[in-house]
């Protein structure tokens, strides 16, 4: 029997997290990962080497690894000290291979084969990638840092969101979406981690022309100042229009809420949990798959991370989150065996 394809589209740790549990499954992944980051270790050797953007790329090739514990770890490491402080060992790593090889694709392979990854990862874009933001009082913000900090954007109103210039998709990218059995769309930071893909030229009109089924992992919050009082539907119908077509076919939705401890810190961010509203809209496009998807854990982060303060505490769990895509990956091959349960 044939292996299925799934393609998850994202950057950050959403997509770790989201690989870290699909990989136990015997399926074909292939990960696209946003090249717009220029915060912390990312954006400084971005600056400094003229590198395309390594840390969501690092995250990607460590949670698809199949090799030692050590070596994950060393991936992971964070400089605490000296000159290389808030340095990740894995940025400088996938940044000497882009130097070596004179291409990020040809050292993103390389470090595959280092890691003994299950699956690929696929950049979305070989150009230089900086994310802009143009709000409705003409305030322009410049680069994915500056729009995940900003706290205005809501209340100001955004006008529209783009690339620096013509971004073209990676044509491996491209051809995984047309070839894939199923697309998965997030969690992660939705205007710096999954927008910016939608951005990239060819992405979008790839997502519209697919065969495959695509599902989106509505994010367990919303972010300050950008995404207040979202609820699920407010997330897909945005994530359609970037596509261009009603595209999306499953959302998920987690129902698990978090302990009380975590939610009070959340609510003196007013980052609050998205809401799912059942009777809101009678005509979806796409159906809701709800279930327990939550952690348990509150997610800690190195002293050194320099972004530590940016990063959500509350997520998803890899693997309650991959059972259900799972089921619905298999879902309607089911469907057409059974009828009706009573």
């Amino acid at each position: 029997m044939q292996r299925k394809k799934v393609v998850t589209i994202g950057g950050g740790t959403g997509s770790f997290m989201l690989l870290s549990g699909l990989k136990k499954y015997p399926v074909d992944i292939s990960a696209i990962v946003s090249m717009a980051d220029d915060g912390g270790s990312t954006g400084v050797l971005r600056d400094e080497l003229g590198v395309l953007p390594p840390g969501d790329v690092r995250q990607c090739l460590v949670a698809l690894s199949d090799s030692s514990k050590a070596l994950r770890e060393l991936m992971n490491y964070r400089f605490e000290d000296g000159g290389l402080k808030g340095h990740n060992f894995g940025n400088l790593f996938l940044s000497a291979l882009e130097k070596i090889n004179g291409n990020f694709d040809k050292g993103v392979q390389e470090a595959e084969k280092i890691l003994n990854i299950k699956g690929r990862v696929i950049p979305v874009t070989n150009d230089d990638a900086r994310l802009f933001m143009l709000l409705k009082n003409g305030k322009i913000l410049k680069g994915e840092i500056s729009i995940g900090l900003n706290i205005e954007m809501q209340r100001i109103g955004l006008d529209k969101i783009y690339l620096s210039s013509n971004v073209r998709a990676n044509p491996m990218a491209i051809k995984a979406i047309k070839e894939a059995d199923v697309v998965v769309l997030g969690p992660g930071n939705y205007y710096c981690s999954i927008v910016p893909n939608l951005l990239v030229k060819g992405i979008a009109d790839a997502l519209k022309k697919t065969n495959a089924k695509i599902i989106y992992n509505c994010n367990l919050t919303n972010k300050k100042g950008q995404t207040d009082g979202f609820t699920l539907d407010d997330y897909a119908h945005d994530i359609n229009k970037y596509i261009g077509k009603n595209r999306i076919d499953f959302v998920t939705y987690n129902t698990k809420k978090p302990t009380k401890n975590l939610v009070e810190e959340y609510e003196k961010q007013r980052e609050l949990l998205v809401r799912f509203v059942r009777d809101k809209i009678s005509n979806r496009s796409y159906r809701v798959v709800r279930g327990d998807m939550l952690a348990g854990k509150k997610i800690k982060y190195a002293k050194s991370d320099v972004l530590a303060a940016q990063r959500s505490f509350i997520r998803h769990d890899s693997d309650k989150l991959a059972k259900v895509l799972m089921m619905i990956l298999e879902l309607g091959e089911y469907e057409n065996i059974i009828k009706e349960i009573v």
